[in-house]
C-alpha cells in the first residue's frame, strides 16, 4: 500500500500567522489568507493540491473506471417518474439514455394524450459547464413555466426564466438571485423571495408578467437569525410567507385570488414555537412545536378569528413516544406522517366522520416519505417506501379503501434479489448510556469474525434524520465485502426531537460521542476492526468526521470529509460569509464566551494536534456557499503539518461546482466512483 512518504512532495501551504484576540486570549491562525476564490496566490495552492491529488490516485484509475461501470449498470438510464395529476395534466420527468438531466413533460387529460415536452434541462445545459436545476412551477391555467437555475454551482439562489407552452417562446421576464417562487391564481402575477448579501433569504417581491417597472417589496425580515420562504396551500387559496428561525415561526397568508391586497399576519412571533399551516374549507389545521410539546400537536382554527388562539381546538395531542413529522390536508381527509423509534407510520384522519386509519410497515429497518400530493380533493394520497436492500416503490394509498396500491418499483438494469443481504437495526450504547440505533447490511454469507472492511455513515445535525433509503451504489462495496452501516446518532430527529436537541449548541458533543461509540460497537461485536473501517459524513456530517479524526483517529483507517464544515470559530465569526448568522441557533453565538468556548473545544480545524491521523480525503467546491472551499482546504494544509504519520491527506476541490459537488447525475456517479476507490485502497481490499 502507498503511503505519503512515497509522494513527499506534496504542496505545502504556506504559514501567514493572523492573530485573533477572543476573550483576552491569543488565537493564531496560519492558513487564515486561504479564503478568497479569486485570489490567484489562493487558486494556485489549490490547483497544486488537486494536481497532487490527481498523482497519487493515478494508481487507482482502473478501479476508478470499474467502479463507475458498475454504479452506472444499476442505473435506468431511461426511465420515467410516476405521474402525477394537476389542473388538467398528467405531470412527469424522464431520463434519456446518456443524458445527464431529466426531461420534464405532460399530458393533457390522460396518460393516453400525446406528449408535451415543457422542459428539456439537457439541452438548456448544453455549453454550460456547471448547471445546478432549482424551481420549476406551471401557471394554474397550465400556459406558463416558471423554471430556474444556477450557472455557478451554487444551490442557494438561481435565476428565474419564463416559457410560454402555448407557443414554446421565452418570455422577456428574467428575475435574477431568487430563492423560491409561487404562483397567484390569476396566473400573470408570482411572488418570490431573494437573498441578502449573506445569501440570507429576507425579502419577498411581487412581479406581473410584462411588467416593466420595479417589482413591488411586500415582506421583508430584518431578524438575521430568520430566512424567508414561499408556499402554496393545497387548497390554491393562500400563499404564505414563511419566515423561520431554527426555533421559531413567523406567518403571512396572500390571497392567491387577490394578489394586490396586503399579506395578513397568521400569529405574532412567539419565541420558541414553530408551527405549520394548511388551509381547509372554512379553518386551518395548523402543525406546531413548543417547549413544552417538542414532538408537536395538531389543531383546528377557524378561518375568521384565528389570530385569538383562544379559538384554536387541539384534535391530535402531543405524544412523548412520538413525533408528527408533517400533516396533509385534503378534502376529506387529514394525512399526517408520525415517527416512533426511529420508523414512520401513515395516519389518515377520515374528516367526516372522525375515524382514523393507520398504514404501518413490518420490516426492521425501511424509510418512506411524502409523494406528490397536489390535489385537494384527492382521495389517494401518494407515498414512497424504501429500506437498505429493498429498492424504492411508489405507492397511491386509497383512503376511501383503505390500501395500499403500488404504482412503481425502482428497476435495477441486470437484476436486484434483496434476499442475497441481510440487513439489521442494532444498538449501541453512548458515553452517557443512551442507545443510539445504527442499519446495517452486508451480504448473508458474511462472517462477523472482525476481518470485513466498514464503511459507517451519518450526518447527525439540523434535526435531519440519518435513513436507511436504498442506494444502488453502495453495493459496490457491500458486493465486495462490506458491512454498511447507517449511524443514527444525537442532533438528528430520528427518534424524536429530544433526540435533535440533544446534539445540538452544548449538546453538540453528544452527536461526536455517539458516532464513536457506534463504531466501537462494529468493532466489538466483530463487524469489523479499525484496520478495516472507512468513515463518511458531508457538510454538517463532515464536521463530525472532522471531531471524531481528532477524539479517536485510531479507531479509524480512512475518512472521506465531503464538503466538511471543520472551520468551525473563523466561520461562526465572520458574519459576512453566507448563512453565518442563521447558524447562532445551531452551534451557538461566538460573540457569547460560553458558547466561543464549547465550539472552540470541538472544532476540527482547532483542535489539530500532533499525533497520527487516519487516511484522510477531504472535499469542497469552489463556488459553495454554504461551506466555503477555504475550510477543507485550511484544514488539510494544518493537517499535514501537524501530523506524525505516513498515512494519506488528499484534497479534492472541484472548481466549477458548489456545495452540491457535480451536477449532473453521471458526474455525481463519477465522484461517488473516486470515493470508493480511495475507501477501496486504503482499506486494502482488493
Amino acid at each position: 500500500m502507498i503511503t505519503q512518504a512515497d509522494f513527499p512532495n506534496f504542496p505545502i501551504a504556506e504559514k501567514i500567522p493572523k492573530t485573533f484576540d477572543d476573550f483576552g486570549t491569543s488565537r493564531v491562525d496560519d492558513y487564515y489568507w486561504i479564503r478568497s476564490p479569486k485570489d490567484q496566490k489562493t487558486l494556485d495552492y489549490v490547483n497544486a493540491e488537486n494536481a497532487y491529488k490527481d498523482t497519487v490516485m493515478a494508481h487507482t484509475k482502473p478501479l476508478q473506471e470499474k467502479l463507475f461501470s458498475e454504479l452506472k449498470s444499476r442505473i435506468k438510464e431511461e426511465d420515467q417518474s410516476v405521474p402525477y395529476f394537476e389542473n388538467g395534466y398528467f405531470y412527469y420527468g424522464r431520463t434519456e439514455t446518456g443524458k445527464q438531466y431529466s426531461v420534464l413533460c405532460r399530458r393533457k387529460t390522460t396518460m393516453d394524450s400525446p406528449e408535451e415536452i415543457i422542459m428539456d434541462f439537457n439541452k438548456e445545459s448544453e455549453g454550460k459547464p456547471t448547471f445546478i436545476v432549482g424551481q420549476s412551477e406551471v401557471s394554474p391555467d397550465g400556459n406558463i413555466l416558471a423554471y430556474s437555475y444556477n450557472l455557478t454551482g451554487s444551490s442557494v439562489e438561481t435565476d428565474l426564466y419564463f416559457k410560454d407552452l402555448k407557443t414554446g417562446q421565452m418570455l422577456p421576464d428574467v428575475i435574477k438571485g431568487i430563492q423560491g417562487v409561487e404562483w397567484a391564481n390569476d396566473n400573470k402575477t408570482i411572488f418570490y423571495a431573494t437573498a441578502n448579501a449573506a445569501l440570507r433569504a429576507d425579502k419577498v417581491f411581487m412581479h406581473q408578467l410584462g411588467q416593466k417597472s420595479a417589482d413591488n417589496q411586500i415582506f421583508i425580515e430584518p431578524n438575521e437569525l430568520f430566512n424567508v420562504r414561499l408556499r402554496k396551500t393545497r387548497s390554491q387559496a393562500f400563499i404564505q410567507i414563511v419566515s423561520e428561525s431554527f426555533t421559531t415561526t413567523d406567518l403571512h397568508l396572500i390571497d392567491a385570488n387577490k394578489p394586490d391586497v396586503k399579506p395578513i399576519l397568521f400569529t405574532p412571533k412567539i419565541q420558541d414555537v414553530e408551527y405549520n399551516v394548511d388551509h381547509h374549507t372554512g379553518k386551518f389545521f395548523v402543525l406546531e412545536r413548543d417547549k413544552e410539546h417538542k414532538n408537536r400537536r395538531v389543531y383546528e382554527v377557524p378561518l375568521k378569528g384565528f389570530e385569538n388562539r383562544k379559538n384554536w381546538k387541539e384534535i391530535i395531542a402531543h405524544q412523548a413516544d412520538t413525533k408528527i413529522e408533517n400533516i396533509n390536508v385534503f378534502e376529506k381527509f387529514l394525512v399526517y406522517v408520525t415517527k416512533k423509534q426511529g420508523l414512520k407510520s401513515i395516519q389518515a384522519r377520515n374528516l367526516t366522520t372522525g375515524e382514523i386509519k393507520t398504514v404501518s410497515f413490518p420490516e426492521p429497518v425501511y424509510v418512506i416519505g411524502s409523494g406528490a400530493n397536489p390535489n385537494y380533493t384527492a382521495t389517494k394520497f401518494r407515498y414512497s417506501y424504501s429500506s437498505l436492500n429493498r429498492p424504492q416503490s411508489t405507492f397511491d394509498y386509497d383512503l376511501l379503501e383503505d390500501k395500499s396500491i403500488k404504482l412503481k418499483e425502482q428497476e435495477i438494469p441486470g437484476g436486484f434479489n434483496a434476499e442475497n443481504y441481510t440487513v439489521e437495526r442494532i444498538w449501541a450504547k453512548a458515553k452517557d448510556g443512551k442507545e443510539v440505533p445504527m442499519a446495517v447490511i452486508y451480504k448473508k454469507d458474511l462472517q462477523k469474525n472482525g476481518k470485513n472492511p466498514a464503511l459507517l455513515y451519518s450526518y447527525g445535525s439540523y434535526g435531519y434524520p440519518t435513513e436507511a433509503n436504498f442506494s444502488s451504489s453502495i453495493f459496490s462495496l457491500v458486493d465486495r465485502g462490506f458491512v454498511y452501516a447507517l449511524a443514527s446518532i444525537r442532533g438528528g430527529d430520528d427518534l424524536g426531537e429530544e433526540w435533535y436537541e440533544d446534539g445540538k449548541l452544548q449538546n453538540k458533543k453528544n452527536s461526536f460521542t455517539d458516532f464513536i461509540a457506534c463504531a466501537e460497537h462494529l468493532i466489538d461485536q466483530k463487524y469489523t476492526q479499525p484496520s478495516k473501517l472507512a468513515i463518511m459524513g458531508g457538510s454538517a456530517g463532515g464536521l463530525l468526521m472532522g471531531a471524531v479524526v481528532n477524539m479517536r483517529p485510531e479507531l479509524f483507517q480512512a475518512v472521506l470529509a465531503l464538503v466538511p464544515f471543520v472551520d468551525v470559530i473563523n466561520t461562526m465569526q465572520d458574519k459576512t460569509l453566507p448563512l453565518t448568522t442563521q447558524e447562532y441557533e445551531q452551534w451557538g453565538d461566538p460573540a457569547v464566551k460560553s458558547d466561543f468556548e464549547y465550539m472552540k473545544s470541538y472544532s476540527p480545524y482547532d483542535n489539530i494536534e500532533k499525533k497520527n491521523y487516519p487516511n484522510i480525503l477531504a472535499t469542497g467546491g469552489l463556488n459553495d456557499s454554504q461551506v466555503g472551499f477555504h475550510e477543507p482546504t485550511k484544514w488539510v494544509a494544518k493537517l499535514r503539518a501537524m501530523k506524525t504519520d505516513q498515512n494519506l491527506v488528499l484534497l479534492q476541490i472541484n472548481m466549477k461546482s458548489g456545495h452540491g459537488g457535480a451536477s449532473g447525475r453521471f458526474d455525481k456517479l463519477k465522484d461517488t466512483a473516486f470515493y470508493y476507490a480511495f475507501a477501496l485502497d486504503r482499506l486494502g481490499v482488493e
